[in-house]
């Protein structure tokens, strides 16, 4: 099918791309910029007056809870919500039941999301068999499968010999791990970021020591072994000064943000509102503005959803006892445009964050994702069409996922999608 989409504003950060042009696709690729390609006739016409044709934004972290947490999310519901959200590549963690430690599960999952032909679908491969932490699983064997990288999802590893390990055998075979920096000793039961506003709530707190002492592990192993390391979710301005340190240095190292942690902090919890618990947590006003200034300056080099869908029976509880977690694949777009108008963030710069510099951390890991989060000629046509002045208020009805939960409920946001391609075929369009 050709599809000309015309008069849009096409920002695509990857190729320096900012100006209001014509898109032309044909056979699920991007055939041309501007002019018309010899001998084409468009099927169809997409008009873009007055709004962006954005490359499809690549998300990082995202729950679909499928296998074993159906009753929460499915890979049909979170996949259409991430459409709805101008996501077309999706990074799975492996924290699934049960776990992604085998190949066959990998191969399992893809051809599930073969079947449902919508976002594309990068799992993350178990680092240790069932993420316990002491027998490392066959990542050779779960790269064959179609394993992107491997991580410990949320559990961090008590034997720092067996991370050490790990890391030797994944810089042998060049395959990337994706951790995230939680000492489990120092971060205990606690459900807040240590601080006044934890101690006067009377939550058990979790100090930014929890991610500084991990990073330094990490850096430290990483110094000794060579690996490739992404860093996920970072949380505090101290753990952004250790990995703005460690690239200074010259460390092969990337490493993402939440959105939910670009615009909130600890007292957005006001009388224990489980819809903010998050892990990690919201830390103060201090962490929040050195991470919205590490993503200016390019030290944070994504922005995720980490979108975690929880139901009604694992938030309903008191703050301490709540599921952490967040739906946040329709938000991630519009949470950045708001960034970028708070920051005084020129837009392409902002939407890099979550396109080009996610799709260049997903290219670094596979060949599978070489082009992700670009429009280049002769990528795939993923893409969006967005437009930015049209505001939407986040309610429970407005939301495709599964899980309505989130920090933001009741918040007026801008930029609606109106429009979602995938490989070339119209996967979602907004109706009316």
């Amino acid at each position: 099918m050709k599809l000309q989409i015309k008069n849009g504003r096409v920002i695509d950060p990857a190729n320096g791309v900012d100006q209001v042009t014509d898109v032309f696709i044909s056979d699920g690729i991007v055939a041309a910029l501007g002019a018309v390609p010899p001998g084409f006739k468009a099927d169809r016409v997409i008009d873009a007056t007055d709004k962006l044709v954005l490359p499809g934004l690549v998300d990082l972290a995202a729950r679909l809870r499928e296998p074993g947490f159906e009753y929460r999310g499915t890979l049909e519901s979170e996949m259409r919500a991430a459409l709805a959200g101008g996501i077309t590549s999706l990074v799975l963690p492996p924290d699934t039941d049960p776990t992604l430690d085998e190949p066959g599960l990998v191969e399992m999952l893809k051809h599930r999301a073969r079947q449902l032909d919508q976002v594309n679908l990068y799992p993350l491969g178990a680092m240790t068999v069932g993420l316990k932490g002491e027998v490392i699983t066959e990542m050779a064997e779960l790269t064959e499968a179609g394993c992107v990288a491997f991580s410990q999802a949320d559990t961090p590893i008590l034997d720092t010999n067996v991370l050490l390990r790990a890391m030797q055998y994944a810089r042998t075979f060049d395959f990337m791990l994706w951790l995230r920096a939680q000492d489990p000793w120092l971060s205990g039961s606690g459900v807040a970021a240590s601080g006044a506003y934890a101690s006067r709530l009377g939550l058990p707190g979790i100090p930014v020591q929890a991610e500084t002492v991990a990073l330094n592990t990490l850096f430290d192993l990483q110094r000794t072994c060579g690996v490739r390391l992404h860093i996920c979710r970072l949380s505090s301005a101290a753990g952004i000064d250790l990995v703005r340190a460690a690239k200074r240095e010259g460390l092969p190292v990337t490493c993402d943000v939440s959105a939910n942690h670009v615009h909130l902090t600890d007292v957005d919890i006001g009388y224990y509102d489980s819809n903010f618990r998050l892990d990690p947590p919201l830390r103060g006003q201090r962490d929040r503005d050195a991470i919205r200034a590490a993503l200016a300056d390019g030290t944070i080099d994504v922005v995720c959803s980490d979108h975690t869908p929880v139901d009604d029976d694992g938030k309903m509880l008191p703050f301490a006892e709540a599921e952490p977690g967040a739906t946040g694949l329709e938000l991630l777009l519009s949470l950045t445009l708001k960034w970028a108008t708070e920051a005084k963030v020129a837009l392409p710069e902002a939407l890099a964050r979550v396109t080009s510099g996610p799709g260049r951390v997903l290219a670094g890991a596979s060949t599978q994702a070489a082009l992700a989060g670009q429009i280049g000629v002769g990528a795939p046509a993923d893409l969006c069409v967005v437009d930015p002045q049209a505001y939407w208020q986040v309610n429970r009805e407005s939301f495709l996922s599964q899980s309505q939960h989130t920090p933001f409920l009741g918040m007026e946001l801008p930029g609606k999608v109106c429009l979602t391609m995938v490989r070339g075929q119209v996967a979602w369009e907004l109706a009316g």
